[in-house]
């Protein structure tokens, strides 16, 4: 064992490198490479160590060799390997020259290989074939890797080598993610371990590639093309080293695909279409013809050598052209409710069904006219600027859905993208001390589709490029040093309207402002979308990165120690929806009757771009000591920080108190909660039996949040007075839509502000883990662990945090319509007057984006995983996870971040009141992937060896319950009188017979128990007047006997917080089964490696319909504000995988 005197004066030397680096770097952040490391002990048979042995490790594929010397201990080090197949070469006077061929490094792993040796002449040679250990012997990180042939010989739909990272323990995605959001990012989103979707980082050859969003890369179609320049990538999902930053969940750490010595390549097309697919359920279900679909993809990769032994090249490039229909389910008023007969063509007096039920119990719908209409139709009675706007709802298709007032409109939304993607990496050897590569990486996917209730025809994009360059040199055989530059560029937009598909779309007459197409209408249980407008969101993201890593060896220690700095620019324009207004009605009625609740919306002519930077910077160290020959401890410090946010035309405005008249304008946009960002990490790594096949493994780590620019996406182009959305909640009657403008003042009214907590307190995550890993036989290893994590201050999103507060009673929060401040208690605010939103300034302050940093989140987890590497023609490998993640909020880019469950605007004051699981929980998770190799009929006739030989077999397989949701009631109304723009609301649960399960598993129309939850309704003493002012104004029986309803039955009084928690109801479960045959057939006469490959792919074998979770709010909404039962209450309209696909594919190796 190393003395503790000379162990301790080298980590001095080394915390006063990384103090050093820290005072001297003015920028500086996630430094860290891809590279591999090999150590190991060298000894003779009776286990006496062989010192200044000599290693030569060398690179099979390009002969790259790594010469170093064994020290006094017999210990040795190569750091930064390239990952790929090895021969380790070891000698010394008198011993035989041993010789392990066939060792296999990944990517970023850290690797023991000890080596006995023989007595005997140098000039004997004992040649070894097998493996690097599969035990981590080293390292206290969780991880896994993804290999070549699992990369390129899995079934993949549309070749995303990132949807891989699903195969690991720990990993989910988030199912309900609304994929085209751009404000989200187009990639597939990944929860690691129970952090949130955007707290991960994605690395390609050591260059961070996470998008603008902070969340997965991806093109348009959520893909990572390239599978074919993809060496490999590995997912670290806990307890990673103090190299590692910029991130406070998982790593997803790939590597692209080098030259080697001998010219190789592929040539490949994939085609699908949908002559053998299977319908979509809801086309079936609709009587709806299968949607077209044909898919082209195709490519071609190759690489070699310039020069033998030192230059290498590699490209690929990968097209694909894209024509799909998808079935979309909208909901729309139907037939009586437009005063349509069933040809859909002649008016009629419009017909709206009471709930609850008439007299029949058997027929729920008690008819009505419509009530109230400002400007009414005399044959229709529904209001003649309403009668004009309503065909920008299609007629319904499907039939009529809940008690009559809303049908079902189906319509194949077919999407066409031309995706072009290509990469390029070339190596040089420089010298036996130098080395060099880069890459490049291109991708530009733009795509067409009609909107969601097939209007307008809409444009996006997703256009990127990645470049890095890394330089190493070997100093000596114990010092490695990498410098490296990266790269990472994205232009992204969504929802640009091209043209009208239906013409009221984009009429101009029914504009809320001139010269502007069709506002949005939120109507409880309709689909809602704007008519003809410009892009909701553009994004040009630019991550201009450098780092550089130090590797030393000192007896027992291998230290590593790095710096780095990122900085990022974020140029965005910003229109969001509300550049055409959206305007918000209590019910059906209300809408037909031109009697708007709310609106909101860009005061024309004051969206302007937003030009915001920020820089990153870190510095750390990092030694894994070998403090017993069975016992590493794994000790690292890291420090990170962040400068806070600029925006270099000085337009950053933020209210510096929620309740201030006027916000502050330019820096700071709040104080920095970074610069005491130091980060331990420590763990452990034991061999209890000595034989390198058991070990022990456990650690702790900090990994900070850092507020980046993705925290504020959503909020940095919209506050007053840089630009303008004004909004009332006091809309006249028949002012939809082109009167209400005006009526409230434009510009001069309430306008929408953000407030950004002035000084938030530092955002962490504590990660720790406890597991087994056990090699079971050469080729098989199981791990079992605990992990867990808990998040402090994590960043808390409110769409709106501007409404009335509560009175806080012994049966929950209670919002009167008027209320004494002396009966707000416990919120920590006070109304300066009696109904008064949190903000008192309701003249010029209206909506107000809130965000702080006053949540928190918990992940506890069983992970299991069981890998067989590739041996006698059979690859395997499975995991299971059985977690909890519960947290007060999923995200901070919107309120609905994720799952859309935007709930946690309601009660920001408490969030131990919001606390559930998280939007992104998956409790459990069972996957196993295979690839095997049919045996051959070695001594077959030829054309019967050519029909036996050559098979191969594929499948992943995936089995998980679904994410939550949360049942809402009354969204569109705002039944509490919040005066807000994110109105939320819930719905009371109900125990007793039949409501143990809140769902119905496997029925579409009627997923969510309807009847297990109830109209909250206040206490009985709450109807009392108290002497200031009355708590409830409504009588417990008859409801308000002042507003009523639409069909003068008086609704009840509905302002108290339901009792029904956030995320209660359990989303659909997924069983999907992909299955691939592959036929090889090898081409000797041509090359020893030629083959040609035909392969047969089915996505969704099964055809089993994997239902997502309900559109939020249309179908979350369990009643609508008058306390009627929502139609479209519990309706599952999507699905979270396609329909059975079947694709075909050759591909010619060589």
């Amino acid at each position: 064992m190393l003395p503790l005197t000379r162990f301790a004066e080298k980590l001095g030397v080394s915390l006063a490198v990384f103090l050093a680096a820290i005072l001297l770097l003015t920028n500086g952040v996630n430094a860290q490479v891809a590279g591999a490391m090999l150590t190991g002990t060298v000894t003779d048979s009776s286990g006496a160590v062989i010192p200044k042995a000599q290693v030569t490790i060398t690179d099979v594929a390009t002969g790259v060799a790594r010469r170093i010397t064994a020290d006094s201990a017999g210990l040795y080090s190569a750091p930064n390997l390239l990952p790929g197949t090895y021969r380790v070469s070891v000698t010394a006077p008198g011993f035989a020259t041993e010789v392990q061929n066939g060792i296999t490094l990944s990517v970023g792993a850290q690797q023991v290989l000890d080596v006995t040796m023989r007595v005997g002449q140098v000039n004997e040679t004992v040649q070894v074939t097998g493996e690097a250990p599969m035990v981590q012997l080293a390292s206290s990180t969780i991880s896994g890797e993804v290999n070549a042939t699992t990369v390129r010989e899995l079934p993949l739909n549309g070749r995303s080598w990132t949807d891989l990272a699903n195969l690991q323990p720990g990993v989910v995605r988030a199912e309900s993610h609304p994929n085209q959001d751009v404000n989200r990012g187009f990639g597939a989103q990944l929860s690691i371990s129970g952090a949130r979707p955007q707290q991960n980082n994605y690395r390609l050859d050591g260059v961070s590639i996470n998008d603008y969003s902070n969340g997965g890369p991806g093109s348009i179609l959520g893909q990572n093309l390239g599978v074919d320049a993809i060496q490999e990538f590995s997912v670290l999902t806990s307890n990673y080293s103090a190299e590692y930053g910029k991130t406070s969940g998982g790593v997803v750490n790939a590597i692209t695909r080098s030259g080697t010595n001998t010219f190789h390549g592929s040539a490949y097309e994939f085609l699908r279409n949908s002559g053998l697919d299977a319908n979509d359920f809801f086309a079936n279900a609709g009587g709806q013809p299968k949607p077209p679909f044909r898919q082209n993809q195709f490519g071609v990769s190759a690489g070699g050598p310039i020069r033998k032994d030192r230059t290498f090249i590699f490209g690929d490039y990968e097209g694909i052209r894209y024509s799909k229909g998808q079935t979309h389910v909208a909901t729309v008023p139907s037939l009586a409710a437009r005063g349509l007969i069933a040809d859909g063509k002649t008016p009629t007096a419009a017909i709206l069904c009471s709930n609850p039920p008439g007299p029949d119990p058997a027929n729920p719908c008690s008819p009505k006219a419509v009530t109230g209409a400002f400007n009414p139709d005399p044959v229709t009675g529904i209001d003649q600027t309403v009668l004009r706007y309503l065909p920008f709802f299609p007629l319904p298709n499907a039939g009529a859905i809940g008690n009559g007032d809303t049908g079902l409109f189906t319509f194949d939304r077919h999407q066409n993208v031309s995706e072009n993607y290509f990469t390029t990496r070339v190596d040089e050897k420089i010298s036996e001390k130098d080395s060099l590569f880069g890459t490049y990486s291109f991708d530009n996917s733009p795509l067409t589709q009609p909107n969601i209730l097939d209007d307008v025809l809409i444009f996006s994009i997703a256009k990127r490029q990645i470049a890095a360059i890394e330089e190493s040199h070997v100093f000596s055989p114990s010092v490695v040093n990498s410098l490296r530059a990266g790269y990472n560029r994205e232009h992204a937009s969504s929802g640009g309207g091209i043209k009208a598909i239906n013409p009221v779309a984009a009429d101009t007459s029914l504009g809320w402002a001139p010269g502007l197409s069709p506002p949005q209408a939120n109507v409880p249980g309709m689909t809602r979308t704007p008519g003809l407008a410009p892009p909701t969101t553009a994004y040009v993201w630019n991550a201009f990165q450098g780092y550089d890593d130090a590797f030393v060896t000192r007896g027992l220690h291998s230290l590593k120690f790095g710096v780095g700095v990122e900085r990022d620019q974020h140029n965005q324009t910003t229109n969001t929806a509300d550049y055409l207004g959206t305007f918000q009605f209590k019910s059906l009625n209300a809408f037909l009757a031109n009697a708007p609740k709310r609106v909101q919306g860009v005061v024309p002519g004051l969206a302007s771009p937003r030009y915001l930077r920020l820089t990153i910077a870190g510095a750390y160290v990092q030694d894994d000591w070998r403090f017993r020959p069975n016992l590493t401890l794994n000790l690292g410090l890291r420090y990170e920080m962040s400068t806070v946010l600029t925006e270099t035309r000085g337009k950053l405005t933020n209210l510096p108190t929620i309740d201030a008249a006027a916000p502050h304008l330019g820096d700071p946009y709040f104080s920095n909660p970074t610069l005491r960002n130091f980060e331990p990490r420590i763990g452990f790594a034991w061999d209890p039996f000595r034989n390198g096949k058991t070990a022990v493994r456990g650690g702790f780590g900090m990994f900070d949040v850092l507020p980046m620019l993705y925290t504020t996406i959503t909020l940095n182009g919209r506050g007053a007075p840089f630009f303008e959305i004004v909004s009332s909640n006091s809309l006249a009657k028949g002012s939809f839509p082109g009167g209400a403008l005006a009526g409230i003042g434009g510009s001069t009214g309430a306008l929408e502000y953000q407030y950004v907590e002035p000084h938030p307190k530092r955002n962490y995550v504590m990660q720790w883990n406890l597991n087994v890993q056990r090699q079971l036989a050469p080729s098989l290893t199981a791990l079992v662990g605990y992990v867990g994590s808990r998040g402090v201050h994590q960043g808390f999103r409110s769409d709106d945090g501007n409404f009335v507060m509560p009175t806080k009673t012994s049966s929950g929060y209670l919002w009167p319509v008027t209320v004494d401040t002396s009966t707000i208690a416990d919120t920590g605010f006070s109304a300066p007057a009696p109904g008064t939103p949190v903000n008192p300034n309701t003249n010029t302050v209206g909506a107000i984006r809130f965000l702080d940093w006053g949540g928190d989140s918990f992940y506890n987890a069983l992970q299991v995983g069981v890998q067989k590497r590739m041996s006698h023609g059979l690859q395997i490998q499975g995991s299971y996870t059985w977690g909890k993640s519960i947290d007060s909020n999923s995200g901070v880019i919107a309120g609905d971040t994720l799952s859309g469950n935007a709930i946690g605007s309601l009660q920001w004051f408490d969030l131990k009141s919001t606390r559930g699981l998280s939007d992104y929980n998956i409790g459990r998770v069972f996957v196993v992937n295979g690839s095997w190799q049919l045996p051959t009929l070695k001594s077959a006739p030829a054309v019967l060896g050519w029909a036996a030989n050559g098979w191969e077999l594929g499948g992943i397989l995936k089995v998980s319950d679904g994410p939550p949701f949360t049942p809402t009631f009354g969204t569109d109304g705002d039944p509490l009188g919040l005066n807000s723009t994110d109105p939320w609301d819930f719905p009371d649960r109900l125990t007793g017979p039949g409501c143990k399960s809140l769902v119905n598993p496997g029925n579409p129309n009627h997923y969510v128990k309807t009847e297990c939850f109830a109209i909250p309704t206040a206490p009985a003493s709450f109807f009392t007047p108290t002497a200031s002012a009355p708590m409830c104004t409504s009588d417990p029986v008859f409801g308000d006997n002042v507003t009523g309803n639409a069909f003068g039955t008086p609704p009840q009084c509905f302002n108290i917080r339901g009792n029904a928690g956030r995320n209660i109801i359990p989303g659909p479960g997924l069983v999907n089964l992909d299955f691939s045959i592959f036929k090889n057939n090898p081409i000797r006469r041509i090359s020893e490696s030629f083959n040609v490959q035909f392969r047969a792919e089915f996505f969704n074998i099964l055809n089993r319909a994997n239902f997502g979770t309900p559109t939020v709010p249309d179908s979350t909404d369990i009643f609508d504000s008058t306390g009627a039962l929502s139609d479209s209450a519990g309706l599952l309209t999507s699905l979270t995988t396609e329909p059975r696909e079947i694709q075909f594919a050759i591909k010619v190796i060589w």
